[in-house]
């Protein structure tokens, strides 16, 4: 009876807290929890799903037509409406539009007030689809950008106009750094790769996000 009774009342307390339950459909909505990782990376296979999210969680989003071909396909175009990216909005796998609803939203303005006591209007990104291999080489592995799977960040701008840069403030002011570690490191569990001016010199100037379907949670 103390068995039956103890999974009852887990039972109970996971209904509660879907966010920490692995059976729960993800809704963004809710809370980053104990099995919000493992979900996120089941979406990366499953277009319909990840969109499924989308919809459930109440987020804008526009499907667009496939474009491209052979290894620079991209049959997952999807723009998240709304989301506080400059210059624009970008096309990305949806399980990109995911990780960064939830990044904006849970780490970088939480992070922005702590730091600067102010909400950052907009980020600004250098770009998500660049059909092209690794750094641009003439051959090797593809990367991420070439189907839209992946996207770097380059700086925040906060509501009272402010920028802070990858470049300029990685190793700035002691506000810029914290805020700017805090934000790559938050981006961790959400996405599979994350690489900073830690990693090396190409990446001095930018965040680099992925979702590579071969492994997850690189962090440097």
């Amino acid at each position: 009876m103390l068995v039956v009774g103890t999974l009852l009342a887990a039972r109970g307390w996971l209904a509660d807290h879907p966010q920490h339950n692995p059976w729960a459909p993800l809704d963004l909505d809710d809370p980053p929890g104990w099995a919000t990782q493992t979900k996120l990376v089941s979406l990366k296979d499953d277009r319909a799903e990840c969109r499924a999210v989308l919809e459930r969680s109440g987020v804008s989003f526009r499907a667009l037509d496939a474009r491209g071909e052979g290894a620079c396909r991209r049959p997952d175009r999807t723009v998240i409406d709304n989301l506080a990216l400059g210059p624009s909005v970008p096309p990305t796998t949806c399980p990109i539009g995911v990780g960064l609803t939830i990044w904006l939203r849970d780490v970088v303005q939480p992070a922005a007030r702590r730091h600067f006591g102010e909400a950052v209007r907009r980020v600004d990104h250098l770009g998500a689809f660049s059909c092209r291999r690794l750094y641009g080489r003439a051959e090797g592995r593809w990367s991420e950008h070439a189907t839209g799977n992946a996207i770097d960040v380059g700086a925040f701008v906060l509501a009272d106009g402010r920028r802070i840069t990858v470049l300029g403030d990685w190793e700035g002011g002691a506000s810029e750094r914290s805020f700017l570690r805090e934000v790559r490191d938050g981006a961790c569990p959400l996405f599979a790769t994350v690489l900073s001016p830690e990693y090396n010199a190409a990446h001095a100037d930018h965040f680099h996000f992925d979702q590579a379907g071969r492994y997850t949670g690189v962090c440097r």
